[in-house]
């Protein structure tokens, strides 16, 4: 198939040559990297399959090769928090205001109008087919409607009908994951107490999404985290958003970075849509960034991940699942690019590490599934949208065609 480049090889082996590989997302023995965190080096590619990492021009091999010229590869990436479900109602139901109970509101009376069976499966499709195509490996999605990381307030943990609903539900789909929506109830504890006993006899990891506000007395990622340490529990935790976080006392941040670090906990930011909510008032210009304190989490031994949440929902009326621009939006917002060579691994090894998958990495024996660049470093990669990027899956270039948004037309009450 023809790529961003050339033709790619067609046989059974080959060989991508000069590429640049960020370092933090090879596996195996050390490569020496650039200043900006980079590898040059050449892929043998076997039956869809890494069969070599080299030192660029180390080894000429028989096989065909397909020259890189020095372009940047990425292994597929990985998403760790997106809502499939709510994706692409924009269009029927915009958020009156651009604020979080507006999207709040807006997004409830959508679901109890139009949210079928076949409404939410072509609205998940259009988006799981936009995610492929930009090159993305694997996601989790938070569901109010469905149940794969289930989705519901904290308060609702202490009706134990609603409990055992959930859980049996989650049982049924095979899944292995429990969460909810914490904030600041009096009884917040005894519900974090109830979620984690359930996660304990179940064998479920957690996921939740955490102080969502600008509030600085807004707290229950301390309360997880003590949670979690009270209950000795030995799965995987991912807090989403955190926003709250950032606006703390340095004292307190400290104390609850340590909490976190020792519980194990990992913490996903969500640069794009919290940049749209927060801080958002009528005619008023927004005084902060509404994301969390990534740097100092990263520093203090916190896995942390950046990942693209809503999708043309009233929550974020913008995005299509495209890692690349969360990772060059988010560098951005967050100011990652003074800061380390390897805030790659936010959207690839990190979140696969945490879903308990094997993505996000380039290693000897992996499949085959490349993002291939024609940008030659950072600035190059981000500066432009890599809309001629090509995918690899198993050593053979995807169609990355889009889907078209008049797919969905009919759902949103338009002529098509």
């Amino acid at each position: 198939m023809t790529t961003g480049f050339a033709r790619l090889p067609d046989a059974p082996a080959f060989r991508l040559t000069d590429l640049r590989v960020p370092s933090c997302l090879i596996e195996g023995d050390d490569i020496s990297a650039d200043r900006n965190g980079l590898a040059r080096v050449d892929l043998a590619i076997a039956d869809g399959r890494i069969a070599a990492i080299e030192f660029a021009g180390a080894a000429a091999g028989a096989e065909p090769a397909l020259n890189l010229d020095g372009g940047i590869a990425l292994p597929r990436l990985v998403d760790a928090h997106v809502h499939l479900d709510k994706g692409h109602i924009w269009p029927r139901s915009p958020n009156p205001d651009g604020t979080f109970p507006g999207a709040l509101n807006t997004v409830g009376v959508d679901r109890e109008a139009n949210w079928s069976a076949g409404d939410v499966r072509a609205r998940m499709d259009f988006s799981l087919r936009s995610a492929f195509a930009h090159g993305t490996a694997a996601m989790r999605t938070h569901l109010d409607s469905l149940q794969a990381s289930p989705l519901f307030g904290a308060d609702a943990a202490l009706d134990p009908a609603h409990m055992a609903a959930v859980i049996a539900a989650v049982k049924a789909h095979g899944d292995k994951l429990l969460g909810c929506v914490t904030y600041m109830i009096p009884e917040l504890d005894r519900a974090l107490d109830i979620l984690f006993r359930a996660a304990i006899e179940n064998g479920f990891d957690l996921d939740f999404h955490v102080d969502e506000t600008n509030d600085p007395a807004a707290r229950s990622l301390e309360h997880i985290a003590d949670a979690a340490l009270r209950h000795r529990f030995t799965g995987r935790i991912l807090c989403g958003h955190c926003c709250s976080l950032a606006l703390q006392a340095p004292e307190d941040e400290a104390r609850i970075f340590a909490k976190l670090r020792e519980a194990g906990i990992a913490v996903v930011s969500l640069p794009l849509c919290n940049m749209y909510l927060q801080d958002r008032q009528q005619g008023r210009t927004p005084r902060w960034r509404g994301v969390t304190a990534l740097h100092e989490l990263k520093a203090a031994g916190v896995p942390v991940m950046i990942a693209s949440d809503n999708t043309r929902d009233p929550f974020y009326a913008y995005g299509d699942l495209d890692l690349v621009e969360v990772l060059r939006e988010g560098t951005r917002i967050l100011q990652l690019d003074h800061s380390g060579p390897d805030w790659a691994n936010a959207v690839a090894r990190t979140p696969a590490q945490t879903m308990g998958i094997k993505a996000g990495v380039i290693a000897v024996g992996a499949s085959a599934d490349l993002i291939l660049t024609r940008a030659r470093d950072w600035t190059e990669l981000f500066s432009r949208p890599q809309a001629d990027r090509t995918v690899l899956v198993a050593g053979r270039a995807i169609d990355r065609t889009l889907p078209d948004y008049r797919e969905l037309d009919h759902l949103m009450g338009r002529a098509s």
